[in-house]
């Protein structure tokens, strides 16, 4: 059996990656500069997975930003907003589409299928494609030359690839695959010159619900790609969950193809023993999980491989993790702090390659190195599974007892609605922003001081208040309607969370690429999930000491902790989920108990942890909602519940999203405001809401008159007592000048449109 893996993390073991963009971006590194950096990033990836002893190596996954922004460009498929004329496209016109400019909003982001890694959407209206240069070829000539590596070019595949674009109709999709198709092609037949072995194109998107027509045309699109270039191998890859039309996908004329054996296992394992597999095509089997930070649970594993190999022989398997390592931390090797009862039990892209070499070498090996890494990896296991951390009685009782009535408001919303405008009195289109404010490099150095033992408690708590103080008066001198205290205290939305509940541990460098250079470091949930004592009640009260307007108390929401971190893999997620919502239904009413009657539970990875399959949606969703009652529905009727969701197909689910039952949510939509604004023709919605009004993702500012014109296209379905106005996310990565200036242009175009509907009454 060969060992193959299916791309491996870019952000660099100490964010090398992260940095030296971030360098460019600012001016501190000329272009050659920041080139030659990250080359010597790209090779060091290639290396290291070299002299672990892969056999199939990934070239081509490496990127300066997104793999689809990449696929992009290689197609000439620059929108014509950004002025581009053709040819290669520039790293300035490159990073223009990623993050924006002053002349032309950024293309729209969304997430990659349900993880937290966000993509940037192609748009395909524009322009015809070409080919400007082939990338995967480009990839697989450095590493032969400069490593000796003959890699595995890695290529999105062309139907996943226009399934997540955007900017055409449905009717015009035939059209551009016809366009595209020729392309790829052109990219394979110049592999195949090169002397490329095998090419591995993704294709994730037939794990989705696509129907029988749809499959018809993949493959069509195959049959076009293997007759342009027959010598070439293709390793036909998908991830995430198992294929939807597996008897096609194996009739495909392709010479390999993945199937991910961890969170597909069942359904695929299925297929396998109703279908079989062709005799005369490899099949790679993702056994480790690509996603998750557990060690393998390895004598199961071989247990699948020889279950495997009653259809398939050895020769014709490889071994590898279940998707791109992209979702995970680089390796464990730094995580001197953690308990060892955690640390030993995790497995990040690193010892998730050690695995599959393991499993390569066969876990019936004699090698003592063998035998003692196994057997090493199950005790681990073992004494994680044993320890008292997850066997909490009263937690575990307190789910339990959970009843219908858990998940209830005392009122209905227009009951509720009512009593709220009588007490809080606010203008019609009332501005807010969505909770953080910029963290400036002092605001991070002042933590770090705290953290290392330099500053007191005291000094650190005086300092936040401090910080909350100036922008209580920034935000009066704006003239907001209603407030937030900015979250200086608080890292990151859901880490600032987990340190203060019991069943989570953080890991020292254990960070994942979540979109661009933006990096998060999800905590790691082991245990049982405790409420131990208020998490945010002293900073909110201390903020609205200092201003009459009302001001929200701000926390994250059940399903996005649950989500945005690392999760235990021996209960199911919904259980998690209700730990989660139990603990934070405490902080809630410790916050109204406080007099804080605004209070934001965030939930913006509520759409990412969606099912890939449309006929498991409605289970999940089930319980995702519950969770989000359970935690917000013990307060009064005149408490007003808010909730915040980030890039989100409003259409696809808005039956589940009313049914969170939140006063007023408030949606990332800056990027794709027309499509939102259209989904309202056909879906109505009776609570209050915010619809970004700008892209807090971009550093531009936006002008008075583009704000105007966004709040006018939201009133054309909405009515302007349930229209907030608010940017589309948290400022916290945005600096102070352009905060301010963006959102005194939101309040200014607020009063206009004010007046505007003044004026016609």
């Amino acid at each position: 059996m060969k060992s193959s893996n299916l791309g491996y993390p870019r952000i660099g073991e100490n964010r090398e990656w992260k940095k030296a963009l971030e360098a460019y971006w600012s001016g501190k590194l000329a272009e050659e500069v920041f080139l030659q950096q990250i080359e010597q990033i790209r090779l060091g990836h290639l290396q290291k997975q070299k002299e672990k002893g892969i056999d199939l190596i990934p070239v081509g996954d490496f990127t300066l930003y997104d793999h689809m922004l990449d696929m992009a460009v290689m197609f000439g498929l620059v929108p014509k907003r950004y002025d581009y004329e053709g040819g290669e496209v520039s790293l300035q016109t490159y990073f223009a589409m990623a993050r924006g400019s002053q002349a032309a909003v950024a293309c729209e982001m969304t997430k990659w299928f349900n993880t937290n890694y966000h993509y940037i959407v192609p748009e395909l209206g524009d322009r015809k494609p070409v080919l400007t240069k082939n990338l995967p070829l480009l990839a697989y000539r450095e590493a032969k030359e400069k490593l000796g590596i003959n890699g595995k070019p890695v290529i999105v595949g062309p139907y996943t690839f226009v399934k997540l674009s955007k900017g055409f109709a449905a009717g015009e999709q035939a059209d551009i695959l016809q366009q595209l198709v020729p392309l790829y092609a052109t990219i394979l037949q110049e592999l195949s010159s090169e002397g490329v072995e095998w090419v591995q194109i993704d294709e994730p998107i037939l794990v989705t619900s696509l129907s029988k027509e749809e499959m018809n045309t993949v493959a069509a699109i195959y049959k076009e790609l293997h007759e342009a270039a027959p010598q070439l191998k293709l390793m036909l890859q998908t991830y995430f969950d198992s294929v939807e039309h597996y008897a096609e996908v194996i009739d495909l004329p392709v010479q390999g193809i993945g199937l991910d054996f961890v969170h597909g296992l069942e359904q695929n394992l299925q297929n396998l023993g109703i279908y079989g597999f062709p005799k005369d095509k490899t099949l790679g089997v993702g056994l480790v999980d690509g996603r998750n930070i557990w060690r393998s649970h390895l004598s199961n594993i071989g247990k699948l491989i020889t279950t495997i190999q009653r259809e398939v022989e050895e020769a014709r398997l490889w071994l590898q993790p279940s998707s791109s390592l992209l979702h995970v931390p680089v390796t464990t090797s730094q995580e001197n702090r953690l308990d060892p009862l955690v640390k030993n039990a995790l497995a990040f892209a690193d010892e998730k390659l050690d695995e599959i070499r393991l499993l390569q070498k066969g876990l019936d090996s004699r090698e003592a190195s063998v035998i003692e890494a196994v057997q090493q990896g199950q005790r681990a296991l073992q004494r994680l599974a044993e320890s008292s951390a997850r066997h909490l009685e009263d937690v575990q009782s307190a789910v339990a007892e959970v009843t219908l009535e858990h998940f209830k408001r005392k009122s209905p919303f227009d009951q509720r609605s009512e009593k709220q405008k009588a007490v809080w009195n606010l203008p019609v289109l009332p501005t807010t922003t969505i909770g953080s404010f910029p963290q400036t490099a002092e605001v991070r150095q002042a933590r770090q001081k705290w953290r290392s033992g330099e500053w007191t408690t005291e000094q650190y708590d005086t300092y936040i208040q401090e910080q909350t103080k100036r922008w209580i008066e920034i935000q009066d001198e704006i003239g907001l309607d209603v407030y937030v205290h900015g979250e200086f205290e608080r890292t990151d939305m859901v880490e600032f969370f987990g340190e203060k509940l019991g069943g989570f541990v953080f890991t020292q460098n254990g960070w994942a690429q979540s979109y661009g250079s933006r990096c998060v470091k999800p905590p790691v949930i082991f245990g049982d999930v405790q409420f131990k004592s208020p998490m945010t009640v002293k900073e909110s009260v201390f903020a609205q000491s200092l201003t009459p307007n009302p001001l929200k108390g701000m926390i994250t929401g059940p399903v996005t902790i649950l989500n945005w971190s690392f999760v235990r893999d021996d209960v199911s997620r919904e259980q998690v989920a209700q730990q989660i919502a139990l603990a934070l239904r405490k902080e809630v009413e410790a916050l109204e108990a406080a007099g804080i009657r605004m209070i934001q539970v965030d939930e913006p990875a509520l759409r990412e942890g969606l099912p890939l399959k449309k006929s498991e949606w409605g289970s999940y969703l089930d319980w995702a909602v519950n969770a989000f009652r359970l935690t917000t529905s013990s307060v009064q009727d005149t408490t007003q519940i808010h909730t915040h969701m980030c890039y989100c197909e409003f259409h696809d689910f808005i039956d589940s999203i009313s049914n969170l039952d939140a006063d007023v949510i408030s949606i990332e939509t800056s990027r794709s405001h027309g499509e939102l604004v259209a989904s309202f023709h056909h879906h109505a919605y009776n609570k209050e809401i915010g619809l970004g009004v700008y892209d807090i993702h971009s550093p531009r500012v936006p002008s008075v008159d583009e704000l105007v014109n966004m709040i006018e296209r939201g009133l054309q379905v909405l009515s302007p007592n349930q229209f907030w106005i608010n940017p589309d996310c948290g400022l916290k990565t945005r600096g102070e000048e352009e905060t301010i200036a963006s959102l005194k242009n939101m309040v200014e175009a607020t009063q206009l449109v004010r007046k505007q509907l003044a004026a016609v009454k």
